[in-house]
């Protein structure tokens, strides 16, 4: 009984000693907490933290929490996105609300609508000396019922050389519900000359590359002698009255009359007569800007003030708003694989080659079993397994005999050429069939030999 007595003085010290290390380590981190409070309680209130450190600590504390893999691919597209965001503020300040120097012509009224989403101000400077364009500020968009009426009369004389460098064309801005008349006289009468009405540039270029075709532009007309075309306007856009001549040349007296749809600016609440300096209106919502010039033509610069609240807040949010988007995602695509790794993990460690042979069908009848017999690729003198002789009754007793497969009936066949033996006829023919390899090599195998005790 002394034995006993003495092994359990020693644990009871020990539980002691454990207590009182417990009990000291106990009371170190109650006076380290007191001081974290004091110390706390002695530093100045800061007031609450930025938005900005919040917005990292919140992307932190997703990123953080998540797995390595899922970590790595969200500041991958943090980083993406906040170049997507980069560069599309670039293209929208620089590119779409971009400075630009426009060539108004006569009589033009113009309804500009930047989107009050990313202008905040317009500006607009006249780059010439002369008078006569006004920037008119207005609620909504104006209606187009006002109406000015002039006339032009030209004399030009269209020569024989190619037929870019003969035409000549006069440009107008026109509104919906303007209309345009032209009277010509051509000399000599006989002779006959191409006057197309053509909207835009792109249609200015297509009737020049295509003189005879009719439908390259709005109004196409092949005159001669005297005559009138009246051509109504369905669309608010810049377009060009231009003659050509591909024959001999033609002197045109021509007398251009239109009747262009203004914009009614009489309740605007802004109006600026651009002269030396220039005008600049703020842009809110529901509000556009209108110019309207007299009989000259102007060159001005139109520039816009970016709406920075947009670029910093707006498209900021939604890049942030993307980031857990896609890092939520990039979670449910890991977790099946996260799944499916851990049920690996707790499968066991070793599992059948194959199926039980009673159940596999696939093996009966196999076409090994009508190998020829003969010595081919070893010659086997002995039939031996594993170095020993095969008597009768020593099969079932000693597990190194038996097959490795099944663990049921004895080694009785080997692969040749390799020449391992480590599984009865029945699985080294399914072995054969279903891998073709040897399951201890892995060589590939030609034949399975069986092994006939004598």
């Amino acid at each position: 009984m002394a034995e006993p007595h003495s092994s359990s003085a020693p644990s009871s010290s020990t539980a002691n000693q454990d207590a009182s290390g417990a009990a000291s380590s106990s009371s170190a981190s109650s006076s380290r907490v007191r001081r974290e409070e004091e110390s706390r309680r002695d530093q100045p209130n800061l007031g609450p933290p930025s938005s900005s450190v919040v917005f990292r600590g919140i992307v932190r504390g997703v990123v953080d929490n998540a797995s390595p893999v899922v970590r790595d691919d969200a500041w991958s597209c943090l980083v993406v996105l906040f170049t997507f965001w980069f560069f599309v503020s670039l293209t929208m300040i620089l590119g779409v609300y971009g400075s630009t120097n426009l060539l108004i012509a006569p009589y033009s009224s113009i309804l500009l609508q930047p989107s009050p989403l990313f202008v905040q101000s317009l500006q607009v400077e006249n780059l010439e000396s002369k008078p006569g364009i006004v920037l008119y500020g207005t609620y909504g968009t104006p209606a187009l019922d006002a109406f000015i009426v002039w006339t032009e009369t030209h004399n030009v004389t269209i020569s024989s050389d190619s037929h870019e460098a003969s035409t000549i064309e006069w440009k107008y801005y026109l509104n919906t519900g303007s209309q345009v008349n032209i009277s010509y006289s051509l000399s000599p009468e006989s002779s006959s000359i191409y006057l197309v009405i053509a909207e835009g540039n792109e249609g200015l270029s297509q009737w020049l590359e295509e003189p005879t075709y009719p439908n390259s532009s709005l109004s196409w007309n092949n005159i001669h002698g005297t005559g009138m075309i009246t051509q109504d306007i369905f669309s608010s856009s810049s377009y060009y009255v231009a003659v050509g001549n591909l024959n001999e040349e033609v002197e045109v007296e021509m007398t251009i009359r239109v009747r262009a749809a203004w914009y009614n600016t009489t309740d605007a609440y802004y109006k600026c007569t651009l002269n030396s300096k220039p005008c600049s209106m703020s842009v809110f919502f529901q509000q556009n800007a209108a110019v309207n010039t007299s009989s000259n033509e102007w060159y001005v610069k139109l520039s816009y003030g970016p709406r920075w609240v947009t670029y910093i807040f707006g498209m900021g949010g939604m890049t942030v708003a993307m980031f857990f988007v896609f890092n939520y995602l990039n979670k449910l695509h890991f977790a099946p694989d996260d799944r499916a790794r851990g049920s690996e993990e707790t499968a066991p460690q070793r599992a059948p080659l194959l199926s039980y042979k009673d159940d596999d069908l696939s093996s009966w009848g196999s076409s090994y079993e009508s190998l020829p017999h003969d010595e081919e690729d070893l010659d086997y003198t002995g039939s031996t397994i594993d170095g020993k002789s095969l008597g009768d009754g020593e099969t079932s007793n000693n597990t190194r005999r038996l097959c490795a497969i099944c663990f049921d009936a004895p080694r009785d066949c080997f692969f040749l050429p390799c020449g391992h033996c480590v599984a009865c006829f029945e699985c080294a023919t399914r072995i054969a069939e279903a891998e073709g390899t040897c399951p201890v090599c892995n060589r590939r195998m030609k034949k399975v030999r069986k092994i006939f005790t004598v």
